[in-house]
């Protein structure tokens, strides 16, 4: 591991040594792609071809696994061309296709589906949907579509439209992803794999407390109502059902009681009679995976079940072997990583595939007589993604990707070939083309440096140990002009909470342009994922629960050991940064270190976890009555009698993510206690600020920092 942090440091260090003297400014960061990596768009495969494609705004570009020769196969004149044939308005760019095999492809423009088949030059409209659909879904085979309107869910046969759901009640939601986006859930219909039948959830709301969001921009100010359950209190009751195009008929799956159990991890039987649902109980401790028939909504026998003390977190869907008997792979963190394991189809486990302490990030696909399988994992190094090829029969892994860095595979559907685009902190991005055994065939696109022009100071990764032991991870950004004699301020950037890992392996090693234009402007910047961060294992990050805020701030202080410790560090000029968890987190560190701390801003940050949502809140920290003393022990408003010099809170006030709420209760108590803040609202921007008002932010705070610390 040392080995590779300091070859990375040093291919760093070789590759901006010739930067030159341009400045990064907030304008150009939040604006211009230019100055990120590259790639080839759309980059995919032409079904089990030897041919790939990607696309720029006017064509589209192809090449072979068998030459070096590129050819632009489709232009968008002709696209027009087809277009106009029936009757349809011209496009001003290309639009983003999806192979359906070797020669035929699909693409949609606002409300409209077309398929053109390249070798028999036919071009025709799929579908055509109302211009307020949405969450369209469409059908193997492209029989149908599925999309909603409102809260109200339909399918189409591209003739006619067929009512689902008749819902009159708002609170009602169809066919939309439900528990506000967690256990891996993305959306809400669930086509079968012939495409025959829907799955989708069905959500009531009406027992969930509106909660207002005021939309400020009209002369009187709107009341925008959503539903947001907070901890503790009434969640919404899903439902799952299955509907039949064909025959018309609608069936609910008895998933049973109590009503606000979550239900996730949806997947189809490849025989179209059964579906399997996760399900997790109110508390998050205990999830059956279950079968229900088709047919009757019966539920038929749990397969297996997973319990922890802290909680169970199912992300994935069962995959199901191809051309098996009904085996088929499941992600679990049981053993304390995440693994990748095989069952028969009754549920009993046939073999543990993947095992170690290191974490499976991914599951890519079968090989073409499925007999094995492609995943990415941690394996090398916590901070890399690697592709590794498996054999199901042996169990022998094999590691695919050969270079260092995080690679982001596309695998060809027989897993022949896979075609990896990868960045390390030497190469912003490149895109090669290899061998299911990991031979390299040839290059496709490489980005080494967008960032050449610019001056970029040294970025160095290291680790520093937690009270008990464990590697924490850091990076360290210093300016281009360093000076060891001389005493430089310190920036801690920290976000700390689960699901998110900040020091990574590849482009500069995960930092973000704000931070490398803060250095340019004297700062050192500086941070550490702490315990209760992602790619670590369930200990590493479930250490915190019930109990957020306390283990996260003695890592983070560790972090700040070393800092004082480091002779051009100013130690009277240390300040710290963060956003939504990190908010909090910033706003713990200030509070109960005001003697370091001499600056925080914080962004959207969760003041008491009693007013952030039941989903991921409780999973953390139970609910305020089952853990009276966590929530009061982590509850910003209980400490702000500690308040002691500069801090700025912003917040978005359409945030649906962590209510305004928040941050406004804090000021109430600043206002109580007589302690002064400095505080700053996006009007019109949700959990985070997007687009140009970035530039705007990016500002605001860097001129904190220049003026307080």
């Amino acid at each position: 591991m040392r080995k590779f942090l300091i070859f990375q440091l040093l291919l760093w260090v070789s590759v901006l040594a010739s930067a030159q003297d341009k400045m990064l400014v907030p304008e150009e960061i939040a604006t211009n792609r230019n100055l990120y990596p590259s790639g080839l768009s759309n980059l995919s495969w032409k079904g089990n071809s030897d041919f790939y494609t990607w696309q720029d705004v006017n064509s589209v570009i192809q090449g072979s696994v068998m030459n070096e020769t590129t050819d632009t196969i489709f232009r968008l004149a002709g696209i027009n061309e087809k277009l106009k044939g029936l009757g349809k308005d011209e496009l001003k760019r290309f639009p983003r296709i999806s192979w359906s095999n070797e020669t035929t492809f699909t693409f949609s423009t606002g409300n409209e589906w077309f398929k053109y088949n390249a070798s028999a030059d036919k071009f025709r409209q799929l579908f055509s949907v109302p211009e307020t659909a949405e969450n369209t879904d469409i059908s193997s085979g492209e029989k149908y579509i599925a999309y909603t309107i409102e809260n109200n869910l339909f399918v189409s046969d591209g003739n006619s439209q067929i009512t689902v759901t008749s819902d009159e009640n708002k609170g009602i939601v169809n066919g939309q992803s439900v528990h506000r986006n967690e256990f891996g859930i993305s959306k809400g219909t669930f086509w079968s794999p012939e495409g025959n039948l829907l799955a989708f959830y069905r959500m009531d709301e009406t027992i969930v407390t509106e909660y207002p969001l005021v939309d400020v921009t009209e002369r009187i100010a709107k009341v925008n109502n959503i539903r947001y359950p907070m901890a503790g209190m009434t969640s919404h009751e899903v439902n799952v059902a299955v509907f039949n195009p064909a025959s018309g008929t609608l069936t609910f799956i008895e998933t049973g009681k109590p009503a606000d159990q979550y239900l996730t991890n949806i997947a189809w039987s490849p025989d179209e009679n059964s579906l399997f649902i996760a399900v997790l109980n109110r508390d998050q401790n205990h999830m059956k995976l279950n079968e229900y028939d088709v047919k009757s909504g019966r539920y038929i026998r749990t397969l297996f079940e997973e319990k922890n003390d802290r909680y169970a977190e199912p992300l994935h869907a069962m995959v199901f072997v191809p051309g098996s008997d009904g085996k088929f792979i499941w992600q679990s963190q049981r053993d304390g990583f995440n693994h990748l394991y095989l069952y028969n189809r009754d549920g009993s486990l046939v073999k543990q595939l993947t095992s170690g302490k290191w974490v499976v990030t991914s599951f890519i696909g079968f090989d073409e007589k499925s007999k094995g399988i492609f995943y990415t994992s941690t394996a090398v190094s916590p901070l890399q993604d690697q592709l590794y090829y498996l054999d199901l029969k042996s169990g022998k892994a094999t590691r695919l990707s050969l270079d260092e860095g995080v690679h982001n595979p596309i695998v060809r559907a027989d897993g022949k070939y896979f075609i990896t685009r990868f960045s390390n902190p030497a190469l912003a991005s490149r895109t090669e083309l290899s061998d299911n055994r990991g031979k390299k065939i040839k290059m496709l696109h490489e980005d080494i440096n967008p960032l050449k022009d610019y001056k970029m100071g040294e970025t160095s990764v290291f680790t520093l140990k937690s009270d008990d032991g464990a590697d924490l991870y850091c990076r360290l950004i210093k300016p281009t002009d360093f000076d060891p004699a001389k005493k430089y301020p310190v920036l801690i950037y920290v976000y700390g909470g689960p699901h998110a890992q900040l020091v990574t392996g590849d482009w500069l090693n995960g930092g973000g342009l704000f931070m490398h234009y803060l250095a340019e402007k004297g700062y050192i910047v500086f941070t550490l994922d702490n315990q209760g961060s992602a790619n670590r294992g369930f200990e590493f990050e479930s250490k915190i629960h019930r109990n957020l805020g306390v283990l996260e701030l003695a890592d983070q202080m560790k972090g700040v050991e070393y800092l004082m410790s480091l002779p051009f560090v100013d130690a009277s000029r240390i300040g710290v940064d963060g956003w939504s968890y990190g908010g909090f987190m910033a706003i713990t560190m200030k509070l109960n270190h005001p003697e370091i701390f001499k600056v925080a801003t914080a962004g959207g940050p969760v003041i008491d976890w009693k007013y952030y949502e039941i989903m991921y809140g409780e999973r953390y920290m139970d609910t305020p009555e089952q853990n009276p003393k966590g929530y009061e022990h982590a509850s910003l408003l209980n400490q702000v009698d500690k308040l002691e010099g500069k801090l700025m809170i912003i917040h978005g006030a359409q945030d649906n993510t962590v209510v305004w709420q928040n941050s406004l209760q804090f000021l109430n108590k600043c206002i109580e206690l007589k302690k002064q803040v400095d505080y700053f609202v996006y009007p019109t921007h949700e959990h985070n600020v997007r687009g140009l008002d970035r530039a705007h932010l990016y500002r605001k705070l860097a001129e904190y920092y220049d003026l307080n610390l």
